[in-house]
């Protein structure tokens, strides 16, 4: 019989030995945001709650002091029944698991770190060819709750998380004064302050729903990539070049299944929230998008959108192939090429106006 209590500490140490040698890569700002988030979701508080200061500050004091003596530990092998299975080997690992209720994944973040999740299997459904594991309640995870991950060809959906993220997502829309019209437009019809947690569902299945569609896109990506990608990845880890690269692959994934996808099913709210989400480096990327979205809200037709689409699959894709021509060229010490690839004006796509 599978011993979950068990399997949860263990899963659960080896987020804290990924934590021990990662932590330390995060800004001061994203290191305190992410720990009281963390915090939040071992003490099962609410989101709305505020927290109480002291008892953080003792917290993160007793965390980092745990991290101290877990770094540069391996990962401990998993043990299931009679047997032991390398940590990172989700797949065979749920093999065991998903038949008793359960999923786990084992994958690699940002800078290469690793990131481990232990919880119950709320369903599975296909997309695509894609397979999507849906889980609810969380037993272990680390630092970083990445809401989505795409591990070979499978989907690992953390509703959990992505209710957390959504949270951090309108709590920051209200912190700005409402700044971001694109998250005000989203709202509209939904009534926050009497009912929070309606709106914080409704808005945690648009966000799977796209979080679905992007992922299937990142999927198609990597085929047309192949496995020179990952490669690339990992050589300019740490570099800037390594967050251009992502949002390239961001981009095309948008471009490929996200955007299509969002217009066939026609909500304007998932379309809205999208965007509000269209941040960072994509946005500064990609300043088209926004005014596609623009001429949207003026004519609701679809066609720049469509277009956008369309051409920016083409688009990235010719970028993302680039950057890989640099890797191929010049191997580890690509980076700086890739970093001034992306500074060029070249990579902008211009639309006919309507």
């Amino acid at each position: 019989m599978l011993n979950i209590g068990a399997l949860a500490v263990t899963v659960q140490k080896n987020c804290d030995i990924s934590d021990a040698q990662y932590a330390g890569d995060y800004s001061l700002c994203i290191f305190l945001l992410k720990m009281r988030e963390y915090f939040r979701w071992e003490h099962q508080l609410s989101f709305a709650g505020s927290l109480p200061r002291e008892r953080v500050g003792r917290w993160m004091q007793e965390r980092e002091q745990l991290w101290e003596t877990l770094e540069g530990l391996p990962f401990e092998p998993i043990r299931l029944a009679e047997r032991s299975v390398d940590a990172f080997d989700s797949a065979a690992i749920n093999q065991t698991l998903l038949p008793q209720g359960y999923v786990y994944s084992a994958g690699l973040g940002r800078f290469g770190k690793p990131h481990f999740f232990l919880g119950q299997l709320e369903h599975s459904e296909q997309h695509d060819g894609i397979t999507v594991h849906v889980s609810s309640c969380e037993y272990a995870r680390d630092l970083v709750a990445p809401p989505a991950m795409l591990l070979d060809n499978t989907v690992y959906l953390r509703q959990e998380s992505m209710r957390r993220a959504v949270w951090e997502q309108i709590e920051e829309w209200r912190w700005n004064h409402q700044g971001n019209q694109a998250m005000t437009r989203a709202l509209t019809g939904f009534d926050l302050e009497r009912d929070p947690e309606g709106c914080l569902d409704h808005f945690t299945r648009y966000a799977s729903r796209i979080a679905i569609l992007h992922e299937t896109g990142e999927a198609q990506a990597e085929r047309l990539l192949g496995e020179a990608w990952p490669r690339m990845l990992a050589s300019v880890s740490r570099r800037k070049a390594e967050f251009q690269a992502r949002a390239v692959r961001d981009l095309l994934a948008d471009c490929l299944t996200t955007l299509p996808g969002l217009l066939k099913q026609a909500e304007a709210p998932a379309i809205h929230f999208f965007f509000a989400g269209f941040s960072g480096l994509r946005r500064h990327l990609f300043p088209e998008a926004l005014t596609a979205y623009q001429a949207w809200l003026l004519s609701n037709d679809t066609q720049t959108l469509e277009q956008l689409a369309q051409r920016g699959v083409a688009q990235w894709l010719d970028v993302a192939q680039r950057m890989l021509a640099l890797h191929a060229e010049r191997g580890v010490n690509a980076g700086p090429f890739i970093e001034s690839l992306l500074e060029c004006n070249d990579t902008c796509i211009t639309l006919p106006v309507h």
